[in-house]
């Protein structure tokens, strides 16, 4: 075992018996006073109706299967009434997320993860639905209808979308939350967490998915909320319960929630004055630095409170080299980012991803840290951060000269005209720009100027007006390129994919799903195949073109593929697939959904001659 780690046990006893001693003389008597409240609230009216609702609308998601101009697979049809429940199997009027498993994550686009991201914080997509009647809850259920279990959270906001007047502050409070858990049946369930009461009545509600231990995509159907419009009060047996936990569990209830803690700042009279911290002084600076790596980013900002020695080492800016706020979105502010700002100098990654909507950060607050903390920084994660605007990106272009990794996933609200200024970040090497609204000149500019990209994602880009001059344009100065998402890109053709194949020899991974203007017969695949000789990942879902020949020609030059996608051809036979799965030792995943000529007998058959592949064979009912 490492040294570290016994030291590390004992600061944090250390740290912890500090907190609680805190806690114990200041609230003891407030803690009686409100457990006498509570249980003399105990009983709750009859009188109090239960309403009973599905949701409205679908205001904000992370990602979805489904195209931006369509409802099939696409988050909208969460709203309303079941579409499908209870049935079972694939339908295209249900929610579908963009992925599941971990086979995104073992491809070669696939990004490092943050250090000091917390363990308990595990969400990888989400959705946030409007009701009519704020209500305050007492139960939501969710209609899965195939390969359910991948909602791990659920959260409910104070503030009515519906209200002409924006509220003075904005709280989201969990619900209900559970770390991922293996669903063996695929079939349909209603799933009824137990949720826990709040204090304020809602009509929005949110829920987080991790879809990291599931076989295939899982589908959604509808949500209902059940509540009252009356507060309930608490019962007896729940009360007993809170009161006897709040003492141990109350921080550990903080650092799952947010960012109770970085808001405050502490006058140095707080901190312990004398040197009398045992031998603890006495370590070599390095070794504490190290030791503090191992805390989460709340606990390292309140562990700064316990004496002027660790509160040097807490504000040291190499704590911060990665800064990962994506777990704390729902408390995240610009007070936050202000506090912060002094520790954060040296900052190379920075995740804001999902932060700042409804108003919690600023586009002046953004970007007074940004100035600050820019500099440095290499790597900035901003997936579905709809405070931003024209001007943060200018701010980002100007003051962010070394950035090669930038993240703007689902900025939807992003005007057209904002990414022209991504072209002034020449030093790029990953863009995502999926589900955005970048238009055909703004990329273009991006792309002659940015020419060391080499992970480019387009998925869903429906702004764009002609993908084969777009096409043209990679390939002629993306010579680095590895990794290409074109993802439901409408109309690229054979000719935009000749001069791409011909320009980026060094792809590894192209995914061409839902682009319904390719046709085998043109032998586009055919050229991909010859000319692309290090793919690793190829989907070519839904073209119904696919057929055997472009399977043997993979079979014959793509040797290092390891995962194939060709759901929905009819013109693909077993046979073709045997020679495929014989000469590519590394491939893993196979999908042949839908596939008419492959029935679930021949998959057994291969799964039997090759049981490392993973073979997706999807049904409906």
């Amino acid at each position: 075992m490492s040294p570290v780690f016994p030291m590390l046990t004992v600061l944090t006893m250390f740290y912890y018996m500090c907190l609680r001693r805190r806690a114990r003389t200041a609230t003891r008597g407030d803690m009686m006073n409100s457990h006498r409240t509570i249980v003399s609230n105990s009983r709750t009216s009859p009188l109090n109706a239960e309403v009973v609702q599905y949701a409205k609308e679908v205001v904000d998601f992370s990602s979805h299967y489904g195209s931006e101009n369509s409802i099939s697979y696409t988050m909208w049809n969460l709203a309303g009434v079941p579409n499908v429940f209870p049935s079972s199997g694939d339908f295209t009027q249900t929610a579908v997320f963009r992925t599941y498993g971990t086979w995104w994550d073992q491809c070669p686009s696939a990004s490092l993860p943050f250090r000091r991201t917390p363990s308990n914080f595990q969400s990888q997509d989400y959705v946030e639905l409007t009701f009519e009647q704020q209500v305050y809850p007492t139960a939501v259920h969710v209609l899965e209808t195939y390969h359910p279990g991948a909602v791990i959270r659920i959260l409910a906001c104070s503030a009515n979308p519906y209200s002409p007047n924006p509220p003075a502050e904005v709280r989201w409070e969990i619900l209900w939350s559970e770390r991922p858990t293996k669903v063996n049946a695929s079939q349909a369930r209603q799933f009824k967490p137990c949720i826990k009461q709040i204090n304020f009545p809602t009509n929005l509600i949110r829920l987080e998915v991790n879809s990291s231990l599931l076989d295939y995509y899982t589908e959604l159907d509808a949500v209902v909320l059940h509540g009252t419009e009356d507060k309930p009060l608490l019962s007896l047996k729940t009360s007993l319960v809170d009161m006897n936990d709040l003492e141990d569990d109350d921080y550990e209830e903080k650092d799952s929630c947010g960012m109770d803690g970085l808001n405050k700042k502490f006058s140095s009279a707080a901190l312990g004055d004398g040197p009398n911290n045992g031998y603890f002084d006495k370590l070599p600076y390095e070794l504490i630095q190290l030791i503090l790596n191992h805390l989460s980013l709340p606990d390292l900002c309140r562990l700064a409170q316990t004496c002027r020695l660790l509160h040097q080492h807490c504000c040291d800016p190499l704590q911060y080299l990665h800064l990962n706020l994506q777990p704390y979105w729902a408390k995240l502010d610009d007070a936050s980012l202000e506090f912060l700002q002094a520790r954060c100098a040296l900052v190379q990654w920075l995740n804001l991803s999902w932060t700042g909507n409804r108003g919690f950060i600023s586009v002046p607050g953004f970007s007074r840290f940004l100035k600050v903390c820019g500099s440095e920084l290499v790597r900035l994660e901003l997936a579905c951060s709809h405070f931003l605007n024209e001007t943060c990106l200018e701010v980002i272009s100007e003051m962010c000269p070394n950035l090669q990794d930038l993240n703007l996933s689902s900025c939807d609200k992003l005007p057209p005209q904002a990414f022209g200024h991504i072209a002034k970040l020449y030093s790029l090497k990953r863009l995502i720009l999926y589900r955005t609204k970048v238009e055909q000149t703004a990329l273009l500019s991006i792309l002659n100027f940015c020419a060391e990209l080499q992970h480019l994602n387009l998925g869903s880009c429906v702004m764009i007006e002609d993908y084969d001059v777009i096409a043209s344009m990679i390939g002629a100065k993306c010579k680095n390129l590895r990794t290409l998402d074109l993802w439901r890109c409408k109309n690229i053709t054979e000719n935009g994919i000749a001069e791409l194949a011909s320009g980026c020899v060094l792809l590894e991974e192209l995914d061409l799903g839902w682009c319904p203007t390719l046709q085998s017969s043109t032998g586009c695949f055919a050229r991909l195949a010859r000319q692309l000789p290090n793919l690793q990942k190829l989907f070519l879902t839904a073209n119904r073109s696919v057929c055997d020949a472009d399977i043997e020609e993979l079979a014959s030059n793509c040797t290092r593929l390891q995962q194939l996608d060709i759901l929905g051809t009819r013109m693909v036979s077993p046979a073709s697939l045997r020679k495929l799965l014989e000469s590519c030792k590394d491939l893993s995943l196979l999908d042949v959904s839908f596939c008419s000529q492959i029935d679930n007998r021949a998959v057994l058959e291969l799964n039997a001659s090759f049981p490392k592949v993973f073979i997706k064979k999807s049904f409906t009912q």
